[in-house]
Formats: structure tokens, sequence, C-alpha cells
């Protein structure tokens, strides 16, 4: 199972991927923290993305996907990483490490971390 951050859940669903991420993708299951569904949305109302929320096909590709609970013990977590951003970067990876399941991303700080099991 692969743990996608938001933006690498919109570049998955767009299939604007690289060949090594398409592999990842195809061959795992993906989870999303309860996050990524809130900052979808935000990014949808800010214009930073087009997306149709409402889409049958979007309900259905979502409903598809393994949704990780925001809990204390990721919460926990978010705060004791080895790199800081923003609240809901963090909250995605530390959702990687409470639940073992490595992160796909594009992000810098993130992948420079040693804390955060990586795809």
């Amino acid at each position: 199972m692969l743990n996608l951050d938001t933006h690498m859940l919109v570049r998955g669903l767009e299939n604007d991927v690289t060949p090594k991420e398409r592999r990842l993708l195809l061959d795992e299951p993906w989870s999303i923290s309860a996050i990524v569904l809130w900052e979808l949305c935000k990014l949808v109302q800010m214009g930073r993305i087009l997306m149709d929320l409402r889409s049958p096909e979007l309900t259905r590709a979502l409903a598809s996907i393994h949704v990780w609970p925001l809990d204390l013990d990721v919460a926990r977590v978010s705060t004791a990483l080895d790199f800081r951003s923003d609240p809901a970067d963090e909250l995605i990876a530390a959702t990687s490490v409470v639940h073992s399941v490595p992160l796909l991303t594009r992000d810098k700080r993130i992948r420079r971390s040693k804390m955060v099991p990586l795809a």
C-alpha cells in the first residue's frame, strides 16, 4: 500500500506521473490521510486545481482509496518529525510513520526526512 500526498493524488488521478511513479501507482493500492480530502477541496475552492468534486467518476475513484484517520498517534508524531512544513504535510507524513506505509511525494522537505518511509 502507498500513502499519497495531495499533489500525488491529483497527479495520479490525472495520470500526470513519471514512469517510476506510474509503476508504483499501478503495483500498489492507494491510501491517503484524511486531511488530503480537505486539502483537495481547498485547492479546488482556491482555483489552484480544476476538478469537479461532485463528478461520479471522481467520487468512485476516491471511494476506492483507503483513508487513514487523523488520530492522537498521528497528531503526536506530526509534532516530532525531523522537518517542519505546513500542518497538512506534517499530518500526511506522520500518517506514513504511524502506519508504516511508504509515502509517495515529490515534496523535497519530506523527501529529506530520515523518519518518513518513502516510496
